[in-house]
């Protein structure tokens, strides 16, 4: 009696029990998706606003080159009025993120964004009267040091809408495939306008994008990162950024920028040597498609695994996937070949973005997202260089294949050995691990 007894009054509150499982199960789901972190107020706003600009920042560089080659003849004036302009992004980028940090990235970015484009109309106008090299790359360095990184600004206000909440997650797949896109469409934007408008039309509209976009983001203020308070940020100075952990993610970023550069450089270098040098664009542009639908893929599904354990098993793959190009002997088979490191670049990004929201401390969150994406940049820049000579060598093509190989295969390796301070040092922060129990970050 007394055991039917009790199964007759505990069988409704298990029936609730199930129901109210399954409605969290629902619910866990639904607040993953894109379209949870769009609807978050404001969030749709921005995220609009700094497309453009992306795309603006995309074709910058080749704007650059095709309008000094087109006035002055020359690819070596185009190549240092370009790396003038680089080098300047590089450098003086996380010097403004800091300023944005502090002062709010409202009434920073106007001031910028006027500078920038008047840096960006004294290089029109000095290359097109003719002047010399020096002139040129100083209005070069100038437009450099004036161009906001969108990616970073954006990403920052993601932290601030929706920190320790897991639409964190899908909001920095939307960010890695944002740029991705802009940079897939930003350079062949440029030179189908430099080639078929005008030499000056690229500059000019990646101008135009970068300051018309950048002042509708800018007026976008209550999405903006609260400014941290003077003496908070006077007291700490750069020691949240002289951490053990910022420097492997900055590593991270780094090596994934090797991988870019020697990829463009080999890849073109394949093509060529098997004459198919026009395949160049679309073998790179395999990768990147596999890229985005990996991104796609990863943001849509929440792991209980941390992200800092997810990532020595990423980048292990991405060092494993990036030997396959060795085994092509055709383009067809290159193309094949970039599929599955495409496949680990979106993943390797979202979770480094994830650790670096998770672990570093709010009042330099701007700066750290800034300098990751100098790293990316330096390493990119680097590779390119070094890789072109490799493959000018006996090795050919296959020699530049080697070098992200190498690169990520030593970076995993750190991270394997660092993968307990980052989860420590997120744990330190307050924070639960991105994907794992309510809070997420890519």
């Amino acid at each position: 009696m007394t055991p039917r007894h009790r199964f007759r009054r505990t069988a409704p509150d298990f029936g609730r029990s199930v129901r109210g499982f399954r409605h969290t199960v629902l619910v866990r789901t639904e607040t993953v998706s894109y379209r949870s972190a769009l609807q978050t107020p404001g969030a749709t706003a921005f995220f609009l606003a700094s497309a453009p600009a992306r795309v603006g920042v995309a074709m910058a560089g080749l704007g650059i080159v095709w309008l000094v080659h087109a006035e002055t003849g020359s690819f070596g004036v185009a190549g240092l009025v370009t790396g003038s302009f680089a080098v300047a992004e590089t450098l003086v980028g996380p010097q403004t993120a800091r300023l944005m940090d502090r002062f709010g990235q409202p009434r920073v970015l106007v001031p910028l964004l006027c500078a920038h484009a008047g840096a960006i109309a004294a290089l029109v106008a000095l290359t097109l009267m003719g002047a010399p090299a020096v002139p040129l790359m100083a209005a070069g360095l100038a437009a450099g040091a004036t161009i906001p990184q969108f990616g970073a600004l954006s990403a920052a206000r993601w932290s601030a809408l929706l920190h320790g909440r897991a639409e964190l997650t899908p909001a920095f797949a939307l960010e890695t495939i944002s740029n991705e896109a802009a940079f897939l469409l930003g350079p062949t934007l440029a030179v189908l306008t430099a080639t078929q408008v005008h030499p000056a039309a690229g500059t000019v509209l990646a101008g135009a994008l970068v300051v018309g976009a950048g002042l509708a983001f800018a007026a976008l203020r209550r999405t903006a990162p609260v400014p941290a308070p003077a003496d908070r940020t006077a007291a700490r100075g750069p020691g949240p950024l002289l951490t053990q952990n910022f420097a492997t993610l900055l590593a991270i970023n780094l090596a994934l920028g090797v991988f870019f550069g020697s990829m463009q450089v080999s890849v073109s270098a394949f093509a060529d040597v098997h004459h198919a040098a026009s395949a160049a664009g679309l073998l790179y542009g395999l990768m990147s498609a596999a890229s985005l639908l990996a991104g796609l893929a990863y943001g849509r599904h929440r792991r209980h695994t941390p992200p800092a354990a997810q990532l020595p098993l990423i980048l292990t793959f991405l060092a494993c996937a990036s030997l396959l190009p060795l085994l092509a002997n055709s383009p067809w088979q290159l193309g094949l070949a970039l599929l599955l490191p495409g496949a680990g670049v979106a993943p390797c990004i979202i979770v480094s973005s994830t650790l670096i929201e998770s672990v570093m401390d709010r009042s330099v969150l701007t700066q750290a997202f800034t300098w990751t994406n100098s790293a990316s940049a330096a390493g990119i820049a680097v590779s390119a260089a070094a890789v072109g000579r490799l493959v000018d060598g006996p090795g050919g093509p296959r020699a530049g294949f080697i070098v992200p190989f190498l690169a990520l295969t030593a970076t995993a390796a750190l991270t394997w050995c660092s993968r307990h301070a980052l989860t420590t040092g997120n744990t330190a922060s307050g924070q639960t691990p991105s994907t794992g129990s309510g809070r997420p970050r890519g």
